[in-house]
């Protein structure tokens, strides 16, 4: 087998958590790769981009997490290099930076031994910006020349302390332990005992910069004690020296003011949609489950033609691109628009054309079906008047509602509907199903996305599983109709049936409860 034919594997780092903070060149390996093998720690956000035929394996370790799931490292290595000698394009996905406490450079050794080829792609380490999120410079002139990044979880297969706590008493900077949390008494008691002063500065983050993060404060000789009393939780840093104290003062990031910070919000949008609304949820607080019901997929067919068409109605994005495909399949672009009247569904179906040079002329302050019926009925749409639209095509999904076809062949007009699109049901893991059931809310922003998880419920007989505190959110009056044909009563349908309608009425209901416990909630 020569070079061209071999697979290659990339050691990525993912950076801290903050998705915002992953490489270009990280984001075009995801978006690239045949197979991606991912730690517990990385988002379901980062994992986004990744190809629809990629296959995504899991080798998370448990760590300090109670019941999580461990991959042992020689299995995850064992695949790495199975797939790799398979032909694959490899992404090995690790959180912070791969050689730093990553075991990226074990993974490198072993590529190099198995003749694979393989790239190494930094990403940023925990210790340099989950301390950066939470206003903790590491280094600050006068206070701190020099930092230390430690582990604090050491192989308990090397028979004697790895540390030198003597020198890390006297050195002069500061001191930032990884992993550390479980045993945090017995750190804070080495440096002490080794003569580190007990009244210096000191902090844990948590959580570091996802919306949740949480920094906790103390001195040296009782930081054992206040994370035990704030319950803190892995993955969380610890930060020994003076620059610590900066934290109440140049803290910057998230807080207590956001309104969904502890909430955990299921979106069930198919992946490509997914990530604005999870994006949005996450800034606002909210621990968001990407849990994609649906997927797109257009439906191959001849180039449309415009010509002869007064109106052309669209009713989503989706149907935007869509349509663009097959335009731009037949030679064809933004042009083929002129001299028709072009109407949108919703500001987002608007958005989608205006980026693409067409300015929508009628978009209905009702989103739904009846408003765009409503809106083309008017005697503004056409200079003489409806009587003056004799064809319109409507392009959209396959399946869609008959009810704007319906309503203006009824006027007269002669409609010509182009299925470009369908929505296909995606497989649940369990792991996802479980996550739907026990969240604050789920989020449906279509009709086709609340057939597919409650097909998936049902088919796990499981239909009433949904735990008795959790919301469901609607984007507006259809989908909500879907949800009681599946026997579920929305608890909140938003008053603007877009994404920022959604949005807005998720707040309103979280920020109704604040101060009493879910199941107290009508």
């Amino acid at each position: 087998m020569n070079d061209a034919d071999r697979g290659r594997v990339y050691i990525v780092g993912a950076g801290p958590g903050d998705p915002g903070l992953l490489t270009v060149r990280a984001t075009e390996l995801i978006a690239t790769a045949d197979v991606v093998l991912y730690d517990r720690l990385i988002g379901a956000e980062t994992l986004d981009g990744v190809r629809a035929d990629a296959e995504l394996v899991y080798v998370g370790k448990a760590g300090g997490a109670p019941g999580a799931a461990s991959v042992p490292q020689a299995e995850t290595e064992e695949l790495m290099v199975a797939h790799a000698r398979a032909g694959k394009s490899v992404v090995r996905l690790k959180g912070g930076d791969p050689f730093v406490f990553g075991r990226g450079g074990e993974e490198a050794l072993t590529m190099l031994q198995a003749g694979i080829p393989f790239e190494v792609v930094p990403g940023i380490t925990a210790g340099l910006s989950a301390t950066a999120y939470a206003g903790i410079p590491v280094t600050f002139r006068g206070v701190s020349s020099a930092v230390a990044l430690i582990t604090g979880h050491e192989d308990t297969d090397k028979g004697e302390p790895a540390l030198d706590w003597a020198a890390l008493a006297t050195f002069p900077g500061t001191l930032v332990f990884y992993m550390g949390v479980g045993a945090l008494p017995a750190i804070v008691t080495s440096l002490m005992a080794a003569g580190r002063r007990g009244s210096e500065a000191a902090a844990l983050v948590e959580c570091g910069t996802l919306p949740w993060q949480r920094t906790v404060t103390a001195t040296l000789d009782t930081l054992a004690e206040t994370a035990a009393a704030a319950n803190v939780r892995p993955p969380a840093l610890t930060v020994i020296g003076e620059v610590a104290s900066f934290s109440e003062r140049l803290h910057w990031f998230g807080g207590d003011g956001l309104p969904l910070k502890g909430r955990s919000v299921v979106v069930t949008r198919a992946r490509p949609q997914a990530g604005e609304l999870a994006d949005r949820l996450r800034r606002l607080g909210a621990t968001v489950v990407q849990t994609p019901t649906i997927r797109i997929e257009p439906i191959a067919g001849p180039s449309v033609s415009l010509s002869g068409y007064d109106i052309v109605c669209l009713t989503s994005p989706n149907g935007v691109h869509a349509l663009f495909e097959r335009l731009h399949a037949g030679g064809q672009d933004a042009r083929a628009f002129a001299g028709t009247v072009v109407a949108a569904i919703g500001p987002g179906t608007a958005q989608a054309l205006a980026d693409r040079g067409i300015r929508a002329d009628v978009v209905p302050e009702r989103s739904v079906a009846e408003g765009l019926v409503e809106a083309l009925l008017d005697d503004r749409v056409a200079p003489s008047g409806p009587a003056a639209v004799r064809r319109a095509l409507f392009a959209g999904a396959s399946g869609a509602r008959e009810t704007l076809p319906e309503a203006l062949r009824a006027s007269g007009i002669e409609v010509d509907v182009v299925s470009l699109y369908e929505t296909v049901s995606e497989p649940l893991s369990q792991a996802a199903l479980a996550a739907a059931r026990q969240a604050d809310y789920i989020t449906f922003a279509s009709s086709s996305s609340v057939r597919a998880l409650f097909g998936a419920l049902e088919s796990e007989s499981d239909l009433a599983a949904l735990a008795p505190t959790t919301r469901i959110v609607s984007i507006g009056p259809v989908t909500s109709e879907t949800l009681r044909e599946h026997g579920a009563e929305p608890h909140v349908q938003a008053t603007r049936h877009d994404i920022d309608g959604l949005v807005a009425a998720l707040v309103q209901d979280a920020t109704a409860a604040v101060g009493s416990a879910p199941a107290e909630r009508s």
